[in-house]
């Protein structure tokens, strides 16, 4: 069996700098130096456009220098993607084209000829078919969506296989392992022994194992786990590759109708028709609001006039103003910031408000729908349903994520935990006494899986 791994690094637009640093910190500079030092590990990723640009404004070029030498040394590939991280499923064809180009440009101004993306991560996993037929008209060869996509009449994913999009000529598309994803990102398989035990029999197959996770998980969001990644690297009962070398070894060819889908779908979601409803909820108002705006930023900037002096900011702006992250802070399914809600209701604002072709109308369209977001928004907090949301969804995740967990063999979790614990006396003797604090939080997560074994 072979492994192909997929990581996504990304942070919005208006992030800022101090959590650009702290993540880059604790998640992207330790993943990218554990490549290095593992020169056995290879890895697919997708590192947004925008996150480059955010190194280099906030002093960290010596991470684009890490990219630089792996991307040299063949055991990272980099995906093409949308620059500002969209919902491309949302957005008019010319806005999806536009924003892989700037992808790809700003990409090739920091790497160079070292930039030769063969495969395609849509942000958010957030696939269609239509959107499947722009990237393969860009040249890209492959793109990577999640497991729910594989349509239930086709059975189940056979790993074995590598498969094409019915109608759309030499472009594969690869599906990510939810189950198996799930564990690694949560921390129930911190070492090859316990990843491989959970395979089971799918070892002496000859298959692939494809999984997929947000960087930000090792080390960030889940602190210690950059150091558990490569333990389950250093495993000697797996290869790792490139997703972009799987055509080549496996030679078994089907075609495939996906589903749109998001690497946040939940079956439920399917049921009722609304794969993208982390981002587009028709019984979420905020949501509806926010697309409301949206579709009048871009109604406005599309039709203006490409020679007004006042374009090109007005363009950047809207560019910028249509990451995702707006409307998924704004689901509570179980995500919520009121703050990340009107950061991004007032850039799409702005942009209406600012942009030389707009009527009075509009303006005043813009400014009363960015009002009621806000109005909602605080209305949903006050009344408890941003709370109720929450409480659900954690809850059916937590169902999902814990299905089929194996029990942990007590030498495995010793293993994850003394790694841990030389790694929070480290940072303590550093006087880092708030990651110390997060690392001692997963070691006693761990010994409660010790005393169930």
């Amino acid at each position: 069996m072979v492994w192909a791994n997929f990581l996504h690094f990304y942070q919005p637009p208006t992030q800022k700098p101090y959590w650009v640093k702290r993540i880059t910190d604790e998640s992207y500079r330790p993943i990218l130096r554990g490549m290095l030092e593992h020169p056995t590990a290879r890895t697919t990723m997708n590192i947004s456009a925008i996150l480059v640009e955010l190194w280099e404004q906030n002093g960290a070029e010596d991470v684009i220098d890490l990219v630089r030498q792996l991307l040299k040394g063949g055991q990272i590939e980099l995906t093409g993607s949308a620059k500002y991280h969209p919902l491309l499923p949302m957005l008019p064809d010319e806005e999806i084209i536009r924003q892989i180009v700037l992808n790809s440009e700003t990409h090739r101004r920091y790497f160079g000829d070292l930039f030769q993306p063969h495969g395609f991560f849509p942000p958010e996993m957030a696939f269609s078919r239509h959107v499947a037929e722009l990237v393969a008209g860009q040249g890209f060869e492959w793109i990577i969506v999640d497991e729910l996509s594989f349509k239930k009449e086709h059975a189940a994913v056979d790993y074995g296989v590598v498969y094409d999009v019915t109608g759309i000529p030499n472009f594969h598309i690869f599906f990510r392992e939810r189950k198996m994803s799930y564990k690694i990102l949560s921390g129930q398989l911190g070492t090859g022994a316990l990843l491989a035990q959970s395979l089971g029999d799918r070892l002496k197959r000859d298959e692939y194992l494809l999984t997929a996770m947000d960087g930000e998980t090792f080390g960030h969001h889940r602190p210690g786990m950059e150091l558990l990644l490569f333990e389950v690297y250093k495993a000697p009962e797996f290869q790792t590759v490139l997703i972009s070398e799987l055509p080549k070894k496996f030679s078994r060819r089907a075609e495939v109708e996906p589903l749109p889908s998001t690497w946040a779908l939940m079956e439920k979601d399917l049921e009722r028709n609304e794969p993208f409803s982390r981002w587009q909820d028709s019984q979420n108002p905020i949501h509806v609001l926010q697309w409301q705006l949206t579709d009048l930023a871009l109604g406005v900037v599309r039709r203006a006039d490409q020679k007004d002096p006042g374009y090109p900011a007005v363009r950047t702006s809207l560019d910028r103003a249509l990451h995702s992250d707006q409307y998924w802070w704004a689901s509570a399914k179980p995500w919520w910031s009121l703050e990340m809600i009107e950061r991004g209701a007032k850039e799409l604002k702005d942009v209406v408000l600012v942009a030389p072709n707009a009527s009075s109308a509009e303006r005043e369209q813009a400014d009363q729908l960015y009002r009621q977001i806000i109005t909602q928004g605080f209305d949903w907090q006050r009344e408890g349903i941003v709370e109720a949301l929450a409480r659900q969804e954690d809850e059916e995740m937590r169902q999902r994520t814990d299905e089929g967990l194996p029990k942990l063999p007590a030498v495995e979790i010793k293993k994850m935990i003394a790694g841990l614990e030389k790694e929070m006396a480290l940072v303590a003797n550093q006087q880092e006494f708030e990651r110390a604090a997060q690392l001692r939080d997963r070691i006693k997560e761990l010994r409660g899986y010790e005393h169930e074994a």
